[in-house]
């Protein structure tokens, strides 16, 4: 889930004396090795580790025309003992191969994309910081076949790269209560590549978001097509009241969030009654009366919604803070990942 404030990068800035100096922006800074592999011919190139740098793509590569390209992104965790831990590492392989599938990209074998992100979180061991910090993975797979007349072909060429980014506290500042605008007209992305995890989502979400961040202070768009509540521009929307969970049932049309599905499971756990089906906004609206509302996603895990903002008029939650069970929620999720309570469900994958 991208940074509530919606900026990308943000310079380090001296701090004073008696504070502790700034950290980059999520994202911004990269582990120095990254893993590539290429497919020519039919098969994949033996794996290469080089530092991490400019990449070279022919001006007719199919992912700068057609925008063949895919990607996942999820953590590595370095515990108290000082080993290095990866949160649900297979179901991210599945997802991306799936997207590959969908877009009709070359699918990497699952024990070639597991063995790329293994080597990447080994060359970059040094890069995992302590918790509350993480290193980011970002495998990344994209068409280069070179033929700008290739709209209705798929690719036969393709790179595949892992990155790493070392990240830190998401909520170093403390947990800030979103402004999110409901946009119940127009859809976040196309109905058959909601699920895929590709560009050019974002990149339609991108103007109604800043447009919204414009006009209202928002800062993020919660996408409710022809009223039924979907997702926002980079994360899944749950609304959430002590023991029970609403939440729009899996299809086609929208992504299906990893740490969605991981609060769920765990919340299953704890005896809430999670409801997954379609529900529309005024639904919606009645539910901000006395419950809450959070957006889940790798970055943040699950952040707080202060405000819904729907036809000019805005809707409180919580006071306007972030609510209590969404806390206690994201709080047990985040020991989970850094080991400090059981996995029950073999979501940890040790480098």
């Amino acid at each position: 889930m991208t940074p509530p404030s919606g900026a990308a990068a943000a310079s380090l800035k001296a701090a004073p004396s008696s504070a502790a100096p700034a950290r980059p922006a999520f994202g911004t800074v990269l582990a120095p090795t990254m893993v590539v592999s290429k497919y020519r011919d039919g098969k994949w190139t033996p794996l290469d580790t080089r530092p991490v740098g400019a990449i070279e793509v022919h001006p007719a590569a199919h992912v700068l025309h057609y925008a063949s390209t895919c990607f996942e992104g999820f953590k590595a965790y370095r515990w108290a003992d000082g080993s290095v831990n990866v949160f649900r590492m297979d179901r991210h392989i599945e997802r991306l191969r799936q997207s590959a599938r969908a877009l009709v990209l070359p699918e990497p074998d699952a024990d070639q994309l597991a063995q790329m992100i293994r080597l990447a979180i080994e060359k970059n061991r040094d890069q995992v910081p302590e918790a509350p910090g993480a290193l980011y993975m970002r495998p990344l797979l994209f068409g280069t076949t070179p033929n700008i007349g290739a709209a209705a072909t798929p690719a036969d060429e393709a790179t595949l790269i892992v990155l790493a980014s070392p990240v830190w506290d998401y909520f170093a500042g403390g947990m800030k209560p979103l402004r999110i605008y409901v946009e119940d007209v127009n859809s976040r992305s196309a109905t058959q590549t909601g699920r895929v995890k590709t560009g050019g989502n974002y990149a339609a979400a991108l103007g109604p978001t800043l447009e919204a961040r414009k006009q209202y202070k928002s800062d993020q768009v919660l996408f409710a097509p022809g009223g039924e509540v979907q997702e926002t521009g980079a994360a899944n929307f749950l609304l959430i009241k002590k023991g029970k969970i609403l939440t729009r049932s899996l299809d086609s049309t929208f992504l299906h969030g990893v740490t969605r599905d991981s609060l769920l499971t765990m919340a299953r756990d704890d005896g809430y009654s999670v409801d997954e089906r379609v529900f529309h906004v005024p639904e919606m609206l009645e539910w901000s009366r006395d419950g809450e509302a959070a957006l889940s996603g790798t970055a943040a895990v699950l952040a707080g919604v202060g405000v819904l903002i729907h036809r000019g008029k805005e809707y409180q939650l919580s006071g306007g803070d972030v609510g209590p069970t969404t806390q206690e929620l994201r709080q047990k999720l985040v020991s989970i990942q850094r080991g400090e309570i059981a996995d029950r469900h073999g979501w940890i994958t040790k480098i």
